[in-house]
């Protein structure tokens, strides 16, 4: 019988690059408490019409990349494939809308899409998600993307590009999809497959295609900006003056539509240099009009999601810190068989002190062993017990650092080990 792998497109995340996501974690919770934001938990899968009706039935994620399944009630549920359609759920659901506004939330967790898996891509991946909801004002969103900036600058990341566009309103868009099939009719036939079917149905999504051919052909494509309605106009105004006001480069990009339809105004990247073309580190915008489409009230809303697994791949290759990388500070070797059980008390006894974490050999293994077990598993001290040292009731404590070597009273370890900054 063949041994059972994990399905393609999942990874395990191994304790070796686990403590890196810990990381990065702990500094977004910092920045999520410097920003005003509260951490909230979603369900992993919802009714499939949230993200239908919410996504939008052409984009690519409902399309073609949403994990749906019947329950046994024969009810249509999803995996979710993104988490901000479950936010503006979840602040209708649980009455938000009586909270002071805008309610700033964030959360961390896994999203689930069908594609190919690629570097840094996976069917299983992970995101960092923040969403401010409940105002309109564009300063909010400059709020966000500053955000995101001053999350990866916490984190070390270096050779960062902001690209901004505005992507109109349900107003104003139509005109420009007008435009934009004019523009592209003339070259209908050179468009991949997938964007022909895009023509008819948005042609906004070309502009987001990755294709060499259609890229060429986006090249030339007219801007949204002349056909902007005067109050996604005056919006967009406000967020480059807040952008410029706080000194942060961007690139105004006219291409940049992000792939979900639920977007109006402003839609924004954040791109690293390390990553070839599938560059982006941080996506989102504003979608004002989500909340209607999915049955509930009007509600504003700006918000980004990150992956995780990107930000450490790109912190990897910039060679950004992660901080210290978790060991424990004490491994008890048992010098003989004999002296296993006051191992076994020592280690609990350390244990029970909120600052010493400690381990031992469970595998009935000799001197040499132990220490090399105690040096793989990162610890700072060694203490040894011996049947010497337990008739004398003392612990010889190794620095493995220094090669330094004590014998110290076993009441007096704890306090000696703190000493030595333990």
């Amino acid at each position: 019988m063949s041994t059972i792998k994990a399905p393609r497109g999942v990874r395990d995340i191994l304790p070796d690059e686990s403590w890196k996501w810990s990381y990065v974690l702990d500094k977004a919770k910092d920045i999520a408490e410097i920003f005003g934001y509260r951490e909230i938990h979603l369900p992993v899968f919802e009714h499939t019409e949230l993200f239908s009706r919410g996504i939008g039935e052409t984009t690519d994620v409902v399309e073609k990349e949403m994990y749906t399944f019947q329950d046994r009630s024969e009810r249509s549920l999803t995996l979710r494939p993104e988490a901000t359609a479950s936010m503006v759920r979840a602040y209708n659901q649980n009455k938000f809308s009586n909270q002071h506004q805008p309610v700033k939330l964030w959360c961390y967790g896994p999203m689930f899409r069908y594609e190919r898996p690629q570097k840094g891509r996976y069917r299983q991946f992970w995101q960092l998600d923040f969403e401010s909801l409940g105002s309109d004002h564009p300063f909010v969103d400059v709020e966000v993307i500053k955000l995101a900036l001053d999350l990866y600058s916490h984190l070390g990341l270096s050779n960062l590009d902001v690209l901004v566009n505005s992507v109109g309103c349900p107003q104003c868009r139509p005109a420009y999809k007008e435009k934009l099939k004019d523009y592209f009719r003339a070259d209908l036939d050179r468009l991949c497959d997938t964007c022909k079917t895009r023509f008819e149905r948005n042609p906004l999504r070309i502009l987001d295609c990755k294709k060499p051919q259609c890229r060429e052909i986006t090249e030339k494509a007219p801007d949204i900006y002349s056909s902007l309605c005067d109050d996604c106009r005056e919006h967009f105004d406000k967020v480059i003056k807040g952008l410029k006001h706080l000194n942060i480069q961007y690139h105004l990009d006219k291409r940049l539509v992000r792939g979900l339809d639920y977007y109006t105004k402003t839609a924004f990247e954040i791109l690293s240099g390390e990553l070839g073309s599938q560059n982006a580190v941080c996506g989102g915008g504003r979608y004002d009009n989500l909340s209607d489409e999915v049955g509930g009230p009007h509600l504003p809303g700006v918000g980004f999601a990150a992956g995780l697994e990107r930000i450490v791949l790109v912190m990897d290759q910039q060679k950004c810190s992660f901080g210290e990388k978790p060991g424990i500070n004490v491994y008890i070797i048992a010098a003989q068989e004999e002296t296993r059980i006051d191992a076994f008390s020592l280690m609990s006894e350390l244990r029970s002190n909120d600052h010493v974490s400690a381990d031992m050999d469970y595998m009935n293994r000799g001197m040499k062993a132990q220490f090399k077990a105690a040096v793989n598993k990162g610890a700072s001290f060694v203490c040894i017990l011996g049947e010497d040292e337990v008739s004398r009731g003392v612990v010889t404590v190794k620095n493995l650092e220094t090669g330094e070597q004590d014998q110290v009273g076993r009441d007096k370890l704890v306090s000696f080990l703190e000493k030595e900054n333990c």
